[in-house]
């Protein structure tokens, strides 16, 4: 007797879980409130003429180049000048077709704001994931999105470090959650955002090898020790004008032994006393806290004090690190050998939420709320009226005064350096940073360019323009 075999009914197709479509809203929700937070704080600085420095006249100069398929030459660092010799930031070409879509400088601040926006989102998932509870994560999240180290970023403008952090953020959260294959992949990428950031990966690789004892760690330490090599050794000193590393002096920790009290600078206590007490102090118990040692080892060995307080951008690449870091060691809470710690550990989420809150006075972005912030100010007239008279296209050697705001429609160069004769210069007597005894801008002229004719254009509050 033959038998036939039944088949095997056909299966329903796999519905979503319900849990894990609702699981977004929150981080998502996040991520919107971070997002509008930054780009109104980029807006009320762009109304208000704040130019922190040049930074962001040299990315939109560098993008500009991306988005028209060209090499990154950024003339405000010099005539020619490669900014790949620079720092070694490829990665930043991804961003190339957005500014293309709108080529404007202040379209690199709303993409920074949407980079520490999806981070937020991120780490929000995370932290419920991590502490059972949705209004816990959306607090850490919150405490993420406006910590010091992202505000402080924000305040200096765009940075390729806006990369970093997503980046960072998404790998972390892999390696907490024990994913190890998205560790890597999301850590690998970094090595393309910043020469320093090869280090940073090398740690990592490390922490997800010691954990896993799989080679897969260490093949990521090789990729981020063998990128930090590559870059610094090789691709930007071919690049730099000056055939080196442009930052080689500053990474000598030799030139602090003559000078102890570097070594010991109150900034960097200052730095480190945010990092614990944002954190309760509780990263110290989680081996993700030791992804913070080659960020901070670079700038505390560094002979340049601006790398050591926690102002400027330097400080965001640390805040996924610390933030990770404290959700791990919430959960290993429940095994420390003290009552106390254990007691205190299930605080953990509450006491960094609370140390965020009481740091936000302080912070840039409490700026927006003090009194007569928005108005006008005092030169915006004047400034307009000064971009207005500039010949649309023409090149224009200046300082950093109206620089980010020229950087869109014409060749910019800066003045400090040695550059072609321009079709105009223009200063800022008062904000510009130009040296006050230069004089005029027809001195200034002048005294850079002798063998050709300029002629007084415009002057209104301290801003002078001349053409040729």
């Amino acid at each position: 007797m033959t038998i036939t075999p039944i088949r095997a009914l056909p299966t329903a197709p796999r519905l979503p879980d319900r849990r894990t479509r609702t699981g977004w809203i929150a981080p998502c929700v996040v991520g919107v409130i971070v997002a509008t937070t930054y780009v109104v704080y980029a807006a009320w600085q762009w109304s208000q003429f704040t130019v922190k420095s040049w930074d962001l006249s040299i990315f939109a100069q560098l993008l500009d180049n991306y988005a028209r398929m060209q090499p990154p030459i950024v003339n405000i660092k010099g005539d020619g000048y490669n900014l790949l010799g620079d720092h070694f930031h490829p990665l930043l070409a991804l961003i190339a077709p957005v500014y293309a879509i709108a080529p404007h400088a202040f379209t690199l601040l709303a993409v920074q704001a949407v980079c520490f926006a999806v981070a937020a989102a991120i780490l929000t998932r995370t932290a419920t994931r991590s502490l059972g509870t949705v209004a816990g994560g959306v607090l850490i999240g919150l405490a993420f999105g406006f910590s010091w180290g992202l505000q402080y970023a924000a305040e200096a403008q765009f940075h390729e470090i806006a990369l970093a952090v997503p980046l960072l953020t998404c790998s972390l959260s892999a390696l907490v959650e024990r994913r190890d294959l998205a560790t890597v992949l999301w850590a690998a990428p970094l090595v393309f955002v910043k020469e320093d950031l090869g280090l940073t990966v090398a740690i990592i690789g490390l922490l997800v090898a010691y954990r896993s004892r799989k080679p897969l760690g260490l093949w990521l330490t090789v990729w981020g020790v063998g990128w930090f090599a590559i870059a610094v050794f090789i691709v930007l000193p071919l690049l730099n004008p000056q055939g080196s590393w442009a930052y080689a002096s500053n990474a000598n920790p030799l030139t602090l032994l003559g000078d102890p009290g570097g070594l010991f600078h109150p900034s960097k206590g200052l730095t480190l006393a945010l990092i614990l007490v944002i954190s309760g102090g509780l990263i110290l118990r989680s081996p993700i806290a030791l992804v913070l040692l080659p960020t901070l080892a670079w700038r505390f060995l560094s002979s340049n004090h601006g790398y050591w307080g926690p102002s400027w951008h330097y400080s965001a690449v640390l805040m996924p690190i610390v933030f990770v870091a404290l959700l791990d060691a919430i959960n290993r809470g429940p095994t420390a050998r003290w009552a106390w710690l254990r007691s205190y550990s299930r605080h953990g989420a509450a006491i960094a939420v609370t140390a965020a809150t009481v740091l936000l006075p302080t912070l840039p972005l409490w700026s927006l709320l003090a009194p007569n912030s928005w108005d006008q100010p005092d030169r915006a007239d004047a400034a307009t009226t000064i971009l207005e008279a500039i010949p649309a296209g023409s090149s224009v050697e200046t300082d950093i005064g109206l620089m980010s705001y020229l950087v869109d429609d014409h060749d910019v160069y800066w003045l400090g350096n040695s550059n072609p004769t321009p079709d105009c210069i223009l200063i800022d007597r008062i904000a510009g940073g130009t040296p006050h005894d230069w004089g005029s801008a027809l001195e200034v002229a002048t005294r850079l360019h002798p063998g050709a004719t300029y002629r007084p254009i415009a002057k209104h509050s301290g801003y002078e323009l001349a053409c040729q």
